[in-house]
Formats: structure tokens, C-alpha cells, sequence
């Protein structure tokens, strides 16, 4: 084992010196379905239940920039996040919930400048100084074009967008982590540990490039950026996993961006356990592989950490299965022992070899990556695409060979029994969610509405920064769907290869 100690560069060991022993993970329960009043009764649950931080999930057309009552959107309104079109959404999302004191994460990407922008109006509404917000934006587009699909605009001008909210955040909310660059997704498409961390990094890359090049300091921003990686089932691998990206990317900043801030090369990351491992077959079963890998997170060294439920191989988690999962964190984090030493784990010959060879497979990638032009070209010419499909497809033949073993689908089946109680959201919330943007429309000033947009859409025709317009159009009322559209006019839409 090195010589470094837990909190010293390159933080191998974990990014603070007593981890967990001085405050434990944030620990978060990823939700959202219906509307905006259904979710808020949810988040209020997971608080009254000991969670403490909230995590929003948005339905398809929120996150691909369509009002309810676009025609795309029909069948698809609040069914697998919520809906939100207007401030009048979100402040109906975070009622009685002080964002001031509250940690919130937000899964959105494409149209994660607008919905970050309803954010500020509801909690500046409440009262709050913005300066003092906690919490994430997803806003991580790379990856979308990636594994994910839910883009919007070319890469070049979507970059533009996520720089810009760097350079605004910075100033303005200096406590919110603007970007979580997830490796999550690309797990969940069937990558390797390795390319998960290889991917994700060199996502990471091309962003502090991208802000660099629009004339910001690396210190300036790069403090406030997070992670996002998937727990997966391998738990020693998924242990070495957390510790080399944490190593390589302190590296990397220090090396190749020439930070001097600690913290601009301390890398913070939230982990969820792996989705694409439950099974609809035998699901009580989850319960154990969610287990485990939260606890590969914790002994990982994450900062933030959601546990999926039993029941979601099957549907939206029931409020009971969403206790339960929190539950598994409360465990861990008060009954298991290992919050005791800040990396329990460290000497293990094992682990420390694992460390060491998903490191170097990981530079190995990035190195190729760097030879091909960067990220974005890797991906334009499809290359990283490719090697998660050829992952996935490799591990898929070993399930059905029977060389990968997972229970209840290759190995110890069960004839089928009754499914558990499956969360259904309520048909008739599309409707009333299109109602209820038509009646927004037709409540507000459309002078106002109409100028703010004109304003956006000449900033985004320019080099302006873009934030301010976005939040005077959310402050004038304009939709989420609105505002989108008018980006696409200037930047147009992405069209896969």
C-alpha cells in the first residue's frame, strides 16, 4: 500500500482524512413519478423516513424539453419521473420542503440549465440566498450521447450550455455542484469496471476543457464538480473501482489541468447500486444484491449513495420497498461497523491490486482517446459506443453459457409465483398536467413571455451567457418545452450517426 493516508493527494485512501468517522454519506432515495404534488408527498415520506437528501427523477418529457401536451409526450407524462413544465410545477414539487437546508440532486441533462434555473425561482420564493444551495445537477450530456439518448442539441452547442452554467454557478451559487459526470449510465449499458471509469474520466476531461477554453480558471470551477458511478456486483472490484478513479483523477487535474486547489482534484463522487443486476425472478432477492453493493460504495469511500428497491425490475419502487432501501443504507452506516476507519480495506493485497490494474486500464483507454482527437470525437466516431456494446454483448454470452452465474435466471430458478404489489401511477395525470400548462399559457403576461424568449434566443445566436435569459424566461413563465424550442432553432437537434 502507498504511503498516503486518507485525505492526502491523490486520495487513493479517500478524500477526507477521518471519512465517515466525522459525517456519514448523504444518503439519498431517488425518486419522482406523476405529479408534482404526488412526488412531494413522496420526498416528504423519504424525510420523515430519515433520508437526508432528496434525489428528483423527471419524466421523459421533461428531460427531452416537451411540454405535456406535445404530441411526443402522450403516453409518457409522469411515468417514469415527474412532470415539470413551469416554476408553478416545481413550486408545487418542493412544498413545504426548505431548500436552504435541504440537499437536492437533479437527474436532468439536456435541459438541466431550465430546470436548474426553476430551482433558483422556488427557492429564492421561500426566501432562501441561493448562495447558500446544496445539492447537484446531473447536466452531464456526454454520456447521453454515449449510453443514455436522451439529447437534445448537437455536442458542441450542448457544451456551450453546461460552460455556461459553470461560469454562472460560480458566481452565483458557489455551494452547488454543477456537473455529476456519470459513469452510471455507462455501466448500466453493459461497460466494464474499467471502461466505467476510463469513460466517465475522459468525460471529465473534455469538460474542463470546454471551460478552459471559454476562458475559465480551472480552480474557479472545478471544486464543484461531482461524480456519478454505478455499485455494482463484483464487491472487491467495485471497491479497487472508486479508489482508482479518485487516484487517477487527482492526477489528472493536478498533471495535465495544473490545479493548485486540493480540492479542484479531489474527486467526490454519489454511487447507486446497479439497476441492470435486479432480477424480476425471485426480487426478494435484490434486497441482498443491493446490499452488497452499498456496502462496496461505503467501503469505496462515496460521499453521497442511493439503494435501489426490490420491486423495480418490475415497476416504480412502492413507498414500502423505498423505506426498505433506506433502510439497507441505516444499516450499514449505523449497525455494520465499517464507518469506523476511513478505508477499511487499504493494504488488502487484493484490493490494492485491483486498484493498481483498473487504473492502468483505465489510462490505456484515455490514452486512446487522447489519440483520436478527445471525447468528442471518440464519440462521434462512435468508438466508445462500441466498446460498451461489445462489453455487454461478451457478458450477456456468459449468462446465457452459464459461465456467469446469476441466481434465479441461470442458476437456482424458481417456477413462478406472484409478483409483489407493483407502484402504477394514475393515468388521468397527463391530462390534468396538460390542463394545467394550457392554463398557465393562458394566465401570463405574453408580452413579458415573448420578450424574455426573443432575449434567449438572440443570446444563444451570440456568445452571451445564457443563464440569465433562461432564468428570466422561467421567472416570466415560460415552459420548459418554450425555452427548448427556442434553443433548437438556433442550435438544431442531434441526429445519431
Amino acid at each position: 500500500m502507498s504511503g498516503q493516508q486518507p485525505g492526502e493527494f491523490p486520495y487513493t485512501r479517500g478524500i477526507y482524512k477521518e471519512m465517515y468517522r466525522a459525517r456519514l454519506w448523504t444518503m439519498r432515495q431517488y425518486a419522482g413519478f406523476g405529479s408534482a404534488e404526488e412526488s412531494n408527498q413522496r420526498y416528504r415520506y423519504l424525510l420523515s423516513q430519515g433520508t437526508t437528501g432528496l434525489s428528483v427523477a423527471f419524466d421523459l418529457p421533461t428531460q427531452m424539453g416537451m411540454d405535456p401536451d406535445h404530441p411526443l409526450a402522450a403516453g409518457e407524462v409522469g411515468k417514469v419521473g415527474v412532470s415539470i413544465a413551469s416554476v408553478a410545477d416545481m413550486e408545487l414539487l418542493f412544498e413545504q420542503i426548505p431548500l436552504e437546508k435541504i440537499s437536492t440532486s437533479m437527474t436532468i441533462n439536456s435541459t438541466a440549465a431550465i430546470l436548474l434555473s426553476l430551482y433558483v425561482l422556488v427557492a429564492r420564493g421561500q426566501g432562501a440566498d441561493i448562495k447558500r444551495l446544496n445539492g447537484t445537477i446531473q447536466n452531464d450530456i456526454l454520456k447521453e450521447y454515449i449510453a443514455r439518448g436522451t439529447y437534445i442539441y448537437p455536442p458542441r452547442p450542448a457544451m456551450r450550455i453546461i460552460t455556461d452554467l459553470f461560469a454562472w454557478a460560480g458566481a452565483e451559487m458557489p455551494e452547488w455542484n454543477t456537473i455529476s459526470i456519470s459513469g452510471y449510465h455507462i455501466r448500466e449499458a453493459g461497460s466494464t469496471a474499467v471502461q466505467e471509469v476510463a469513460f466517465t474520466l475522459a468525460d471529465g476531461v473534455a469538460y474542463v476543457e470546454a471551460a478552459v477554453s471559454a476562458g475559465l480558471r480551472v480552480d474557479a470551477f472545478a471544486p464543484r464538480l461531482s461524480f456519478f458511478f454505478n455499485a455494482h456486483n463484483d464487491f472487491l472490484e467495485e471497491i479497487a473501482k472508486f479508489r482508482a478513479a479518485r487516484r487517477l483523477w487527482a492526477r489528472i487535474m493536478k498533471d495535465r489541468f495544473g490545479a493548485k486547489d486540493l480540492k479542484s482534484m479531489m474527486l467526490r463522487f454519489h454511487a447507486q447500486t446497479a439497476g441492470s443486476t435486479l432480477t424480476a425472478q425471485q426480487p426478494d432477492v435484490n434486497v441482498v444484491r443491493v446490499t452488497l453493493q452499498a456496502l462496496a460504495a461505503v467501503l469505496g469511500g462515496a460521499q453521497s449513495l442511493h439503494t435501489n428497491s426490490r420491486d423495480e425490475a418490475l415497476g416504480l419502487p412502492t413507498p414500502e420497498a423505498a423505506r426498505l432501501a433506506l433502510r439497507t443504507q441505516q444499516v450499514i452506516a449505523y449497525e455494520s461497523g465499517v464507518t469506523a476507519a476511513p478505508d477499511p480495506l487499504g493494504g488488502s493485497e487484493y484490493v490494492e491490486k485491483l486498484t493498481d490494474d483498473i487504473e492502468r486500464g483505465a489510462e490505456t483507454y484515455i490514452a486512446r482517446i487522447d489519440k483520436m482527437g478527445g471525447t468528442l470525437r471518440a464519440i462521434e466516431e462512435g468508438f466508445i459506443q462500441r466498446e460498451i456494446q461489445t462489453a455487454a454483448y461478451e457478458y450477456q454470452k456468459k449468462i446465457e453459457t452459464g459461465e456467469a452465474i446469476v441466481v434465479g435466471i441461470n442458476r437456482f430458478e424458481e417456477a413462478a409465483t406472484a409478483s409483489p404489489a407493483v407502484f402504477k401511477v394514475d393515468p388521468a395525470i397527463e391530462q390534468r398536467q396538460v390542463e394545467r400548462v394550457r392554463e398557465l399559457r393562458a394566465s401570463r403576461d405574453p408580452h413579458a413571455h415573448s420578450a424574455h424568449l426573443d432575449e434567449l434566443e438572440a443570446a444563444a445566436r451570440g456568445s452571451a451567457n445564457l443563464m440569465p435569459h433562461i432564468l428570466a424566461s422561467c421567472e416570466a413563465k415560460a415552459t420548459v418545452g418554450e425555452i427548448s424550442d427556442r434553443l433548437r432553432k438556433v442550435f438544431g437537434e442531434y441526429k445519431e450517426r
